[in-house]
């Protein structure tokens, strides 16, 4: 089951962001899978094989990604990664990010884990955390801080980071957008911010080569994923 909060706050006292919101603690059992990494890794490629076998098993699968996949996201994926835009500062770039997590939440992912559907979304939160926080140089708890609380502490249940050095994933994109284009600084701090947290949490991450065979990668997550699929509705998460 999706991991969420017991209480829409923190132990230690309101969330100094929180207002009357729509509050995820009561999420039942749908499963929330994350693919995660630097571009170029085969993300999507993944996310797709994924929904395919889960779906062939008789689960309904909602395969999703950010920025974008809702009709607000959308319009908020094009000011955030369109080069035409010009120069947008950090800060506003993450709040944008902010606020397309916050609606694909509300529209799309917490209505299907209500349904009890497996969610596969291609980016969440530790995107944000890698991309705004390290590679913008922002202070990352202020970052997190704004992610969280757009996300109403949300949590996926397992993140399948691929890994890959910049160099041989987004250094082979031709045609860049604003995120891609933001030089080799920048991706290699965000692939560093990436294994730091998939290392803070060994249990909710799967960490796996992105030059593997696209066969062997996919079979290992398959292995993984397995045992959240036939874990006791709400048990997969602690």
């Amino acid at each position: 089951m999706a991991t969420v909060p017991d209480a829409p706050h923190p132990p230690d006292g309101p969330h100094p962001l929180d207002g009357p919101v729509e509050t995820a603690a009561a999420t039942p059992a749908g499963i929330f899978i994350v693919f995660e990494g630097g571009d170029g890794v085969g993300k999507s490629t993944q996310s797709q094989l994924l929904a395919d076998w889960i779906t062939a098993r008789g689960r309904e699968v909602v395969l999703t990604f950010e920025p974008g996949d809702t009709r607000i996201g959308a319009t908020l994926r094009d000011l955030v990664l369109n080069p035409e835009w010009g120069d947008v500062s950090p800060r506003a770039e993450a709040l944008m990010y902010a606020a397309d997590k916050a609606q694909h939440i509300h529209e799309l992912v917490l209505p299907a884990l209500r349904r009890g559907a497996v969610v596969i979304s291609d980016r969440y939160v530790d995107s944000m955390l890698a991309y705004q926080g390290a590679g913008r140089v922002l202070a990352p708890e202020r970052v997190e801080q704004i992610a969280r609380w757009a996300t109403d502490d949300l949590l996926p249940d397992l993140t399948v980071l691929l890994d890959l050095d910049p160099a041989d994933g987004v250094g082979g994109i031709e045609e860049k957008d604003r995120v891609e284009g933001a030089g080799a600084d920048f991706h290699v701090r965000a692939r560093l911010f990436f294994l730091d947290l998939a290392a803070a949490d060994p249990a909710h991450y799967l960490v796996l080569p992105a030059r593997t065979g696209i066969a062997e990668i996919a079979a290992q997550i398959r292995s993984r994923v397995a045992s959240l699929l036939s874990a006791p509705a709400g048990t997969v998460s602690s």
